[in-house]
């Protein structure tokens, strides 16, 4: 089940790493963290009962997910 979900996360943090540069431009850094955190728990797809205990247990390998996906999206502008 975990690694299922975690390639889902993974796909999210992408999009919720484009959208949150979209929304809040170049600087802001820990803002556009958070609504990429927020983005993917909001989208992981467990039932909403279950999202918090999700977004706990896996909150490093989100924060993880997100960090690799703006360093992804770095290498893309260069």
């Amino acid at each position: 089940m975990f690694n299922k979900l975690k390639e889902k996360i993974k796909e999210l943090a992408k999009t919720a790493v484009l959208k949150a540069e979209e929304a809040l431009g170049s600087s802001k850094g820990q803002q556009k963290k958070e609504m990429a955190v927020k983005y993917v728990v909001n989208r992981i797809p467990v039932p909403d009962f279950l999202k918090p205990l999700i977004s706990v247990l896996l909150s490093s390998f989100i924060d993880d997910a997100i960090e690799l996906a703006v360093e992804y999206m770095k290498n893309e502008v260069l």
